[in-house]
């Protein structure tokens, strides 16, 4: 989908997410020494704003202007909203410059791309971390489409964390999970890949 079509998705309902973080960014981040974090495809900024809440000072980008708009609406209602630290970009990962920056932490959260495109997301990702930055990706899972439940019913755009070790397969980097995980959905089970790993 590109970004006409999730500025119609976002437009449509109040929130088309959750307002709260996905249960494993919430999980795997909640005991890291805050600093600068990036979250790429942040849609309408859930896991921005409790990053930014832990005390991150959180660039959140998207191509989205009405998922941003969204972040931007959600920061404003927060009991906290004007000291937490956002950056609400508009970018697209696959060609954003991110300047000089660099970041202590990156999370991508369920971005469902083609396997070039996501190589191209990933290592552009990765290569925003600062040494010892953490990369942090969550996705729809390729066997979400015939064993798990929602999610994208185009497997081209579904991967594994095998995958995204590959599209990294030549930095210097710290693995400290990459595995396929449960994530419980009302009366069923959606399948996700998780990896999270350590620039070196």
């Amino acid at each position: 989908m590109d970004a006409r079509g999730w500025d119609e998705k976002y437009a449509a309902s109040e929130l088309v997410w959750s307002a709260t973080p996905n249960q494993f960014v919430e999980a795997e981040l909640a005991g890291l020494r805050p600093g600068r974090a990036l979250d790429v495809a942040c849609g309408e900024g859930r896991n921005a704003l409790w990053l930014a809440d832990q005390g991150w000072d959180v660039t959140a980008v998207d191509f989205s202007l009405a998922g941003l708009d969204k972040g931007r609406t959600l920061q404003a209602r927060h009991a906290h909203g004007r000291d937490l630290h956002i950056s609400w970009v508009h970018g697209d990962v696959l060609d954003h410059d991110f300047g000089h920056e660099v970041f202590d932490l990156a999370v991508v959260a369920y971005l469902q791309l083609p396997a070039d495109e996501r190589h191209t997301a990933v290592r552009r990702t990765f290569d925003s971390l600062a040494p010892g930055g953490t990369l942090f990706v969550v996705a729809h899972d390729s066997t979400n489409l015939t064993e798990g439940t929602g999610g994208p019913q185009d497997e081209s755009v579904l991967y594994t964390a095998e995958d995204v070790l590959a599209d990294l397969a030549d930095e210097e980097f710290e693995t400290l999970r990459a595995e396929r995980v449960e994530r419980p959905v009302a009366d069923a089970t959606a399948l996700d890949c998780l990896v999270r790993l350590v620039r070196t």
